[in-house]
């Protein structure tokens, strides 16, 4: 991750402890005297990294003012395009596009821009503005997950899978349902279908028209994260072959 200063530390210590269910009169004193010093220390911030923190943080720590600036800055340096935003390192030098197919952001990117999502996610009610950026915000994040489930990094991992379930938690409607159908251009069909029953279960197909072409058909009204994997197999006598699979689930 980016924790990597003084004032990174400070504010990850801070949201763990306002994150615990510990609630004494200590730990008030402690988790305010924190804030205090963040607020002190935001003007000197110029970590993206550090900036994502510390929107969280004032955020569980309900000190409007000092997430709303945060929150401001943060927008400043966004990356938005394709109806994609994310958040990069200043080091940072080479486009997404500059990269292959493959291409994933490194671990330290995920995790701010999961901060940047669990900050607006994670006030007592979220406003439909907040949540229309969120949703920006998780179409880059699934994109980068590997066809495992996680990230580049189990920290980054951790973090953007909480900021991920908070998504779905705040989006969720009771009753709603959805299908998924995917077919290829020669006899390849396969129907997800996801309701209350099955909308923790993965499902998954293998695709076996490799290369080929397929097509997908999403109708309904309930959140469905659709990915596709594709991979090559070494075999022992040096040949490859090619494989995929498609996933459809809540």
């Amino acid at each position: 991750g980016g924790v990597n200063d003084q004032i990174s530390l400070s504010a990850y210590v801070t949201s763990a402890l306002l994150e615990s269910t510990l609630s004494d009169s200590e730990m008030s004193r402690i988790t305010d005297r924190g804030l205090s010093c963040l607020r002190t220390a935001l003007q000197t911030v110029s970590s993206t990294y550090t900036l994502a923190l510390l929107a969280y943080t004032f955020t569980l720590g309900q000190d409007q003012v000092a997430r709303k600036a945060t929150l401001q800055r943060l927008e400043k340096l966004a990356i938005k395009a394709d109806r994609l935003t994310h958040w990069q390192q200043e080091e940072t030098l080479e486009s997404e596009e500059e990269h292959s197919y493959w291409w994933r952001a490194p671990s330290a990117e995920v995790e701010m821009t999961a901060y940047v999502l669990l900050a607006l996610l994670s006030q007592p009610q979220v406003p439909d503005s907040e949540l229309n950026d969120a949703t920006s915000i998780v179409r880059w994040l699934v994109k980068q997950r590997n066809p495992y489930g996680g990230f580049a990094s189990t920290q980054d991992t951790v973090v953007a899978l909480q900021a991920l379930a908070l998504y779905a938690e705040r989006t969720h409607v009771d009753g709603h349902q959805s299908s998924v159908t995917v077919t290829s251009e020669t006899t390849f069909h396969k129907d997800f279908h996801v309701d209350s029953s099955n909308q923790l279960l993965l499902q998954r197909q293998a695709l076996e028209e490799i290369p080929g072409k397929y097509r997908v058909l999403i109708t309904g009204n309930r959140c469905i994260l659709l990915q596709v994997s594709h991979y090559l197999v070494n075999h022992p006598e040096g040949g490859t072959r090619q494989g995929g699979r498609s996933e459809g689930h809540r």
